[in-house]
């Protein structure tokens, strides 16, 4: 890739921010192009993404990442609120929002080894205070008392139905946090389903909030739920259940 057209796919990068309401300084704009690197670079060892333009990298991943802070009041996107981002891979959409709000304390659940490594070489290589990474899974770390009702906010960009996603993520919200899992397509079924599992972790849906960036105009929306008493002890069940027999 030519300088030029790395600066531009860069520029693409800042003006998306910009119209989410962000915006990146000189800093953040090395980091994220530091992020692509290691990227693209681990990604020829170790199965981290199927995107490997590196215009696209920029777009559908560090980009589509950021469209979470559109479920975010304005006044709540630079607050020093923990969020912790279920099921990271390779970062999305957790790390990119650590690189845009530093301010926030974003934790990375993973479960498989080789990827948390590379979560923690990105916050080294970073340097990024405010972000750290967990080896482990949802259903088990989410009954450790030192996680449980823990973040304001807790992500899922995970491929998963929304009932499953919501029992990954719920026991982690506290009272009064919020559930955000960008989703795309018909999710009329989905919303359904999702309904009815929200009211047995102690969540409520919240009307989804559609992404209409121009890069990215193509049906995303946040799905949004808000935590309204502590998530039931029972809940998530044993490692695979949420996937295998979802609720709802």
């Amino acid at each position: 890739m030519s300088v030029d057209d790395e600066q531009g796919d860069l520029t693409a990068l800042v003006e998306g921010a910009a119209a989410l309401g962000v915006t990146l300084d000189d800093a953040q704009v090395a980091a994220f192009a530091r992020y692509r690197d290691l990227l693209l670079d681990w990604n020829a060892r170790i199965n981290l993404t199927a995107i490997t333009d590196p215009a696209e990298v920029l777009t559908r991943h560090f980009l589509d990442s950021l469209t979470c802070l559109l479920a975010v009041p304005p006044e709540r996107r630079q607050q020093p609120l923990r969020l912790l981002d279920v099921g990271s891979g390779a970062g999305f959409p957790g790390l990119p929002l650590a690189i845009a709000c530093p301010r926030r304390r974003v934790t990375l659940l993973e479960a498989t080894g080789k990827k948390v490594r590379f979560l923690e070489t990105v916050i080294t290589a970073l340097g990024l205070v405010n972000a750290h990474a967990i080896h482990g899974r949802a259903e088990e770390v989410a009954h450790q008392p030192g996680q449980r009702g823990r973040y304001d906010l807790v992500t899922a960009r995970a491929v998963a139905s929304l009932p499953t996603l919501l029992e990954y993520c719920a026991p982690f919200a506290h009272t009064g946090g919020h559930i955000l899992m960008p989703k795309k397509g018909d999710l009329a079924q989905e919303l359904a389903a999702g309904e009815r599992a929200a009211k047995l972790l102690g969540a409520r849906l919240l009307m989804p909030v559609p992404v209409t960036l121009p890069l990215l105009d193509d049906g995303r929306v946040i799905v949004v739920a808000r935590q309204q008493r502590p998530c039931p002890a029972q809940y998530p069940r044993p490692a695979g259940a949420p996937a295998k027999r979802p609720l709802g």
